[in-house]
């Protein structure tokens, strides 16, 4: 049995009280579902500033009614304290995923990441602190690792920062080892790389490369590629993530604690790999995508062109083992991507 088949049969026995903060938006909508499927009681808090009421709702209709009664949502925007102290009371377990991402996005409003990223996040330690919450799991960020070259990337090897968002999400870090050493409070950080799955925005200039591209496909409008296609990420499906998120709370290492993580596969897929994946799986309902073909335009300012992930520590401290490769949570996803990612969707 692994390690998160002990953690879902201990929280089948075991009903702990979770604040995921960012419940609306794609990665908290999926770790509100898992835990209310787990028969856990849930508070979501978000200001839909990227997140959307439809993602609840879909929620909602995948749990049963039991489920959807033991979840409590809070709207309010985590850079006011007083929105973090009252989403905080009584939780045992932060998921705090809430954050204004895009390296575009912040390249253009380095003070509104900012904000978001540092003061909301220093407001959620201070809450969470205060509230003597057992454990403090946040959302880190792969763009960590900046302009160092070393593949596959180790947790203990970073360079400089090629964004505002990734200096704020390196400060997350920093903040959250002070809290820890300060205050006693437990944090694990997960850095995230390239997290894909049902209920990612399409829409935007900000989207996420593979739920645009099959926005496009579908619509028969064009993909466009930043650069010459050979870029490369280490693509991670979202049952991956909310697997990591659950042994990070309930890890009973003591070694484990107030670490960081990287969340991925250990794998690299290019972009040109990526796009004949998705066309493949979209071929038989969209045969006009049998001869199509990307557009390829400049680089994209502030990119890096090469990412892996070494998740070994994640495997050995927490018994991280991932259960989806990309092609895997790809054909997973698609049914949801084919049913939403429609043109109506896309102009909405």
């Amino acid at each position: 049995m692994s390690k998160y088949q002990d953690v879902q049969r201990h929280l089948s026995k075991h009903r702990y009280r979770w604040l995921v903060t960012g419940a609306a938006g794609f990665i908290g909508s999926n770790l509100v579902e898992t835990l209310l499927k787990l028969d856990q009681q849930v508070t979501g808090l978000d200001n839909f500033s990227a997140g959307y009421q439809r993602n609840l709702d879909q929620v909602r209709d995948l749990v049963t009614p039991e489920g959807w009664s033991r979840f409590t949502f809070r709207e309010g925007d985590i850079r006011r304290l007083e929105d973090c102290r009252s989403a905080c009371a009584g939780v045992d377990f932060v998921l705090h995923q809430a954050a204004l991402g895009s390296v575009p996005r912040s390249i253009e409003d380095p003070l509104l990441t900012n904000e978001s990223n540092v003061t909301g996040f220093v407001n959620m330690l201070v809450a969470a602190r205060d509230a003597r919450v057992k454990r403090f799991i946040y959302a880190a960020s792969s763009s960590t690792y900046g302009d160092d070259p070393s593949l596959p990337k180790m947790e203990e090897v970073i360079g400089k920062p090629l964004s505002p968002y990734a200096v704020t999400k390196y400060v997350n870090e920093l903040y959250a080892d002070v809290f820890a050493r300060c205050y006693g409070l437990n944090c694990i950080g997960l850095r995230y790389f390239n997290i894909f799955g049902p209920r990612q925005d399409p829409n935007g200039a900000y989207a996420a490369v593979i739920p645009k591209w099959i926005a496009a496909m579908i619509a028969d409008e064009p993909v466009y590629i930043n650069g010459d296609g050979e870029t490369s990420r280490d693509f991670c499906y979202i049952e991956n993530v909310n697997q990591a998120n659950l042994l990070a709370a309930l890890t009973d290492n003591p070694e484990a604690l107030n670490q960081v993580y990287n969340v991925a596969l250990n794998e690299r897929t290019s972009l040109n790999e990526l796009f004949e994946m998705q066309r493949a799986l979209l071929l038989q309902a969209f045969p006009h995508l049998r001869n199509r073909q990307p557009i390829y335009q400049d680089f994209r300012e502030g990119d890096v062109r090469h990412s892996q992930a070494d998740i070994s520590k994640a495997a050995r401290l927490l018994g991280y083992a991932p259960t989806h490769r990309i092609g895997e949570g790809l054909q997973q996803a698609m049914e949801w991507y084919v049913k939403n990612l429609s043109p109506a969707l896309a102009a909405s």
